[in-house]
């Protein structure tokens, strides 16, 4: 079964809070404080960035206590300066304080993913290519991660091993070698299968482009390849007058991507974005 958004948070929270206060909780907190403790904090941006992540600071601090009074002051996908207030919370400050790393963990690594997606999607908005996200992501969250991509203005690949055919080269290395029969295999068996979804394939020089192309899939990847081969690969598609989408994949960086983007492909997909991503610094005062 595949959970909807608010059934994955929910999971989320319940996992995430159970590792950090198990079954004794904040013993800082008790030891210092009364239950009951009324306080007030702020979240706030230490940096400029996009942010992301918004949305769960309420499910966050209700989850512990629902009598917390919550104020969001930020949506997800606006600009931070440093400085920027995000959100108001009043409670008890047990509650402030049990959620206080568990929230801020969340909103900063989210953050710096829409913050680095959105730098890369402006140095190539002068082109039709669109920054994508892979599955590279964090064990979980990827359902936020992908979303955080949209917040700084890219775009998802696919979600999963279940809403997409992406033919990569261990694929194509086990069915013979051909990136083409491998799609032709592929397109044969969807049909006995039942399954619909657009098939992609993954090729590594002009040779296999040349072969991939003659299968016509629903889009070509192509996985370091220099730019002049992409240029020509690029070129190739066009006068074929095709709709096949091209995508430039591997060791993408932002001294390359607008070179890559003014070839004239399609996506450019980045694993940095969620799998080696600096957080966006972002924390909670009391006051």
């Amino acid at each position: 079964m595949i959970l909807d958004f608010n059934a994955r948070v929910e999971k989320l929270l319940t996992d995430t809070f159970s590792e950090d206060l198990d079954t004794a909780g904040d013993i800082t907190t008790k030891t210092i404080f009364t239950k009951n403790t009324p306080a007030k904090a702020i979240i706030k941006s230490k940096e400029n960035g996009i942010l992301s992540g918004a949305k769960l600071i309420t499910p966050a601090f209700h989850y512990l206590d629902k009598n917390c009074k919550i104020s969001i002051l930020k949506s997800d996908g606006d600009v931070l300066e440093n400085g920027t207030i995000i959100a108001e919370i009043e409670g008890d400050i047990h509650t402030i304080l049990a959620g206080e790393r568990t929230i801020l963990n969340l909103l900063q690594h989210l953050s710096g993913i829409a913050t680095a997606t959105q730098n890369l999607a402006k140095k190539i908005a002068h082109t039709k290519a669109k920054i994508i996200d892979t599955r590279k992501t964090t064990p979980m969250l990827r359902f936020l991660e992908k979303e955080a991509v949209v917040h700084g203005g890219g775009s998802n690949h696919r979600f999963g091993l279940y809403d997409m055919i992406l033919i990569k080269d261990t694929h194509v290395a086990a069915a013979g070698g051909q990136p083409d029969k491998a799609v032709i295999l592929s397109r044969e068996n969807s049909k006995k299968l039942g399954i619909s979804a657009k098939i992609e394939v993954e090729v590594q020089n002009l040779k296999e482009f040349n072969d991939a192309l003659t299968a016509a899939p629903d889009r070509i990847m192509l996985d370091n390849m220099s730019v002049s081969d992409m240029k020509i690969a690029v070129e190739k598609r066009n006068e074929k007058k095709t709709q096949i989408e091209l995508e430039a994949s591997g060791g993408i960086t932002k001294e390359t991507i607008v070179k890559i983007a003014e070839t004239g492909v399609d996506f450019i997909s980045v694993g940095a974005l969620t799998h080696s991503v600096k957080s966006l610094d972002i924390h909670l005062k009391i006051y």
